[in-house]
């Protein structure tokens, strides 16, 4: 990986390391010297974090949940002339190293994660101590979702930006998202975050039950199930934590598919899942997520993607409790993995207002059986969260295949990355 600068969108005119040159500098623009040693600066950084994470095509986002929703036939492409994202409902040796989405996913997240790492270089040069908080905790979340989120695509990525930077396996770069999140929790602990830093920042993300609810997903993920289930059972399930959007900085999710018909929709009513685990048809999440009765131009996707402006959750409810019901199972604790998962199948509402009001788990008190129940919860209550290949793996569900749940394990390293990093490692065959 080449060493990315200093990119972001709402400083642009802060920073520029590639574009000036000393005769060049703008006598009115913050240096980068000038941002980095300043709390205002810092917090603008921060706020820079989230526009690169999120925004458009270009953002971590949309990439990402087109990726595992195309690669686990939750989603279909409406238009062919979208030639990546058919390459990837296609799969298997179609996904290349040129593919516009597996890049564009890899770099935003290298981006952010670069960026982080020099904002929690310069945090200790705040001294109100709450404000210091805020930017380390603020960090360190953006480090960890982008660690986590190429730990969910990818066999191998750099945790770190430099020239030929090295390589590390997927469950090192969890488990160093899981370290900064610690470490953040630590410091917001003994410095609750403060008024001058929430006042600053744009808001929705609640940063103290975010950081565990990080700490549980990827615990989980990395097979740390104690740690899954203690972080997860730490989490105010009564407070949401969400990206925010208006006008100008749109849901990626809404923008780029569901305001149209001519990209990417749900493949059908169920989600895309085989028969055997389609919906209850009483499951009231199922009406959250799609149109039952589309229009020849409304898309089938509707959920927390409606509107330029919707909220995005950065984790949901139900994803704790299924956390802790996975967590429980793996352990072979099956009677607490049903009591999780009964709280999902039984809960009428949440703080989102998704419940599915179903009956209570009424199936083989197997942990085979338990999972698979686990793993249709996870695919209808956390639709379009970019979660079902790593799921489908985790769990594993059929394939690579043309039939099978999902057509790919990993993406192939992008080119631009092969191309400026000799460490970069074989693609997967698959």
């Amino acid at each position: 990986m080449k060493k990315y600068s200093l990119y972001v969108g709402l400083i642009a005119l802060l920073i520029s390391q590639n574009a000036c040159r000393e005769e060049y500098l703008n006598p009115s623009a913050a240096s980068e010297q000038q941002v980095i040693n300043s709390p205002d600066g810092l917090i603008a950084l921060c706020n820079g974090l989230q526009s690169r994470y999120t925004s458009g095509r270009l953002g971590a986002i949309y990439n990402y949940v087109a990726a595992s929703g195309l690669a686990t036939r939750e989603f279909r492409v409406l238009n062919a002339g979208n030639v990546d994202e058919i390459a990837l409902e296609s799969g298997l040796a179609n996904v290349t190293n040129a593919n516009s989405i597996v890049r564009q996913l890899w770099t935003s997240c290298l981006i952010v994660n670069s960026n982080a790492d020099i904002i929690l270089a310069n945090a200790d040069k705040v001294a109100e101590a709450g404000t210091r908080s805020g930017i380390v905790a603020y960090a360190a979340i953006f480090k960890a979702m982008s660690l986590g989120t190429l730990a969910q695509f990818f066999e191998q990525a750099p945790v770190k930006s430099a020239e030929n930077a090295p390589f590390v396996g997927r469950n090192e770069l969890l488990k160093q998202a899981v370290a900064q999140l610690e470490a953040a929790a630590t410091e917001v602990n003994a410095n609750p975050v403060s008024a001058k830093f929430n006042l600053a920042i744009v808001p929705g993300i609640d940063i103290p039950n975010t950081i565990q609810a990080l700490i549980a997903r990827y615990s989980l993920f990395a097979g740390d199930y104690d740690k899954a289930i203690a972080a997860a059972g730490r989490v105010d399930l009564t407070k949401r934590s969400f990206f925010s959007f208006d006008d100008n900085t749109r849901n990626p999710i809404f923008e780029t598919a569901f305001s149209n018909r001519n990209v990417i929709e749900p493949t059908n009513i169920n989600l895309g899942l085989p028969a055997l685990l389609a919906p209850n048809p009483a499951d009231k999440r199922v009406a959250v997520y799609v149109r039952s009765n589309p229009s020849a131009t409304l898309n089938l996707g509707t959920g927390f993607a409606t509107a330029n402006n919707s909220p995005l959750p950065v984790y949901l409810p139900g994803e704790m409790m299924l956390i802790r019901a996975e967590a429980y199972a793996r352990k072979n604790d099956l009677a607490n993995a049903v009591t999780e998962l009964n709280r999902v199948l039984t809960k009428t509402t949440d703080a989102w207002g998704l419940g599915a009001s179903l009956p209570a788990y009424s199936g083989p008190q197997t942990a085979e059986a338990i999972l698979t129940e686990i793993y249709r919860n996870r695919a209808i209550e956390l639709a379009y969260s970019g979660f079902r290949l790593e799921d489908a793996r985790r769990f594993g569900r059929s394939g690579p295949s043309v039939t099978g749940e999902r057509n790919r394990n990993f993406m192939p390293y992008p080119r631009t990355e092969r191309d400026n990093n000799i460490n970069t490692p074989p693609d997967p065959a698959v």
